[in-house]
């Protein structure tokens, strides 16, 4: 899943932003309200990590674009030392999801953000599923006729968006965008190895994951009595 995380102060946005990487998520980071807004304009976000206290701005026209997003409301969770109850009111009647106040504990703020992306209304589905392969978006666990199967975050991330749109072809640059965060270096055939590695993942699946040369890649269903993988 992607995440924007907007915080001005340094060491607690690379703190955050390794904790929550190591935990699976792709995190693009802005440090400003023009940051943020530019990041919002730019690509969907699964959610928001919002400070309110930034630089050149108030936090609040930030949720507001959120909010107002093309692709829907952005599930938000707001960070901030503002712990007034006023502050709060505030943010939560304005749309966000939940508030946490500064300091907070790494672990919590995940929890919130979990719970947060499982709420009715989220983007977030339950579970995909084709042909024998169920895939848990809550949690990111696959498995191929209830035997689980080990995914690395950007093979899940991938398998997510090809199961959203199985059948239809996900054009490249749309793939590398969705699981590589902006700051995130991307060698050119860094997709295809990843689609290489989830290829392999998936046999026995009764699915495959075709290649339009010069395009994208779309998952489809194959025949009960015919399995296929792509070289």
């Amino acid at each position: 899943m992607r995440i924007l995380l907007v915080e001005d102060h340094p060491a607690l946005r690379e703190m955050v932003t390794g904790h929550l990487g190591q935990r699976g998520f792709a995190v693009d980071v802005a440090a400003t309200v023009e940051e943020a807004l530019g990041a919002l304009a730019a690509t969907t976000h699964d959610a928001l990590v919002l400070d309110l206290g930034l630089p050149d701005g108030d936090g609040m026209s930030v949720l507001q674009a959120a909010q107002n997003h093309r692709s829907g409301a952005i599930p938000t969770l707001i960070v901030t030392a503002r712990d007034a109850l006023e502050d709060r009111i505030k943010g939560l009647d304005a749309g966000a999801d939940d508030y946490i106040i500064k300091p907070f504990d790494l672990i919590e703020l995940e929890a919130r953000l979990r719970a947060v992306l499982r709420r009715p209304g989220s983007r977030t589905c339950t579970v995909l599923r084709c042909g024998a392969l169920a895939f848990d978006t809550n949690n990111r666990q696959a498995s191929v006729n209830g035997e689980p199967i080990e995914l690395t975050r950007r093979e899940a991330d991938l398998l997510d968006s090809l199961l959203r749109a199985a059948g239809q072809v996900i054009i490249r640059d749309v793939l590398e965008e969705r699981l590589y965060a902006f700051d995130n270096s991307v060698t050119p055939n860094a997709l295809e190895a990843t689609v290489s590695r989830l290829r392999k993942r998936l046999m026995g699946a009764g699915i495959r994951i075709e290649t339009r040369r010069g395009i994208g890649y779309r998952l489809i269903g194959e025949p009960s009595d015919k399995t296929e993988s792509e070289p």
